[in-house]
């Protein structure tokens, strides 16, 4: 995904080669040999990988709500040791927005793909994405609430949802040759998420 600066396996190639196919044409509308020609191997040698295009769709959703969670986690533990509660907590907010945005800019056929063809994973593995969607939702609430001590907390939880939909909109912003440079979209996406988490604090 988009942390890693090591060079991808022919697995990670795989998936997002059809990641980027499924949000293109929709899950039914690509087939495993168009998989294997984008990444430059015969369609039944992705058996070898995968068991087919369900076992594909499976890990991309589920790999991605673990990916998110796991990332938080790391954000959140390496600043426990920033001093003041206040500061510690505007801080970690500050990385979780960041990662969460390159997310959102790196891996926009994720957000498509998770829009478009959730309801088609098996029962298991859409359980498992709502539960760790649920478990990186409930880690934002709780530095947002840290933050702003007054914000109840179904409160915080609406503001969290509503800058998630607020960063997961960049696959309708517009072709990325149509957008501002990355740095200048990262900034704007990270402002206006704080902006919204400061209105939720009434500030």
């Amino acid at each position: 995904m988009a942390t890693r600066t090591d060079a991808p396996t022919r697995r990670e190639q795989i998936l997002k080669e059809a990641a980027r196919l499924f949000a293109e044409r929709g899950f039914h509308g690509v087939g495993v040999d168009e998989i294997g020609a984008a990444v430059g191997i015969s369609g039944p040698g992705l058996y070898r990988h995968f068991a087919g295009k369900d076992a594909m769709l499976a890990e991309l959703l589920v790999g991605i709500s673990e990916q998110l969670l796991t990332g938080a986690k790391r954000r959140l533990a390496e600043a426990e040791g920033v001093a003041g509660s206040g500061a510690g907590a505007e801080a970690v907010l500050d990385s979780l927005i960041e990662g969460h945005i390159d997310f959102a800019l790196d891996d926009r056929p994720l957000i498509t793909l998770h829009d478009r063809e959730l309801d088609r994973l098996r029962d298991a593995d859409r359980k498992m994405v709502r539960q760790l969607q649920r478990q990186y939702v409930e880690l934002w609430v709780g530095v947002v609430r840290e933050l702003y001590p007054a914000v109840a907390e179904p409160s915080a939880r609406s503001a969290v949802h509503s800058v998630f939909g607020l960063l997961n909109s960049t696959p309708h912003l517009g072709r990325p040759g149509s957008l501002p440079g990355r740095t200048v979209t990262a900034e704007l996406l990270h402002r206006m998420a704080r902006g919204a988490f400061a209105a939720a604090g009434g500030e």
